[in-house]
């Protein structure tokens, strides 16, 4: 078992059910723990050299540039339509990662010889 993909992927899953969880209940909390999440992921993203290392690096990217910038308009308290649009972007984002998760691992599972 691979413990760095399942420590990546972990924190990909906790950073998308985290967003999943700030826009359906919109807790301060949650937002804080997904980008926390997020950034973890992002970290352990950063010396990966496999297939599609450099898409999931973006997508990863892409969620902290929008959680971010989420918590701080959450923290001003200005503009709540903006905090949750940001919150969406950021959910699409880690839902197109978990896809390219996926997709890496049956491109893995492919590459293996199976005796």
């Amino acid at each position: 078992m691979d413990w760095s993909k399942v420590g990546t992927t972990f924190f990909i899953m906790m950073s998308l059910t985290t967003t999943v969880g700030f826009v359906y209940d919109g807790d301060p909390y949650e937002l804080i723990a997904s980008v926390v999440f997020n950034l973890i992921a992002t970290i352990l993203k950063l010396g990966s050299k496999k297939t599609l290392s450099a898409e999931l690096l973006a997508t990863s990217l892409a969620a902290d540039l929008h959680l971010i910038p989420a918590l701080i308009f959450y923290e001003l308290g200005t503009r709540s339509t903006l905090v949750e649009a940001f919150a969406w972007g950021a959910l699409v984002a880690n839902v197109f990662s978990v896809i390219l998760v996926i997709i890496e691992t049956i491109l893995e599972a492919r590459e293996e010889t199976w005796w």
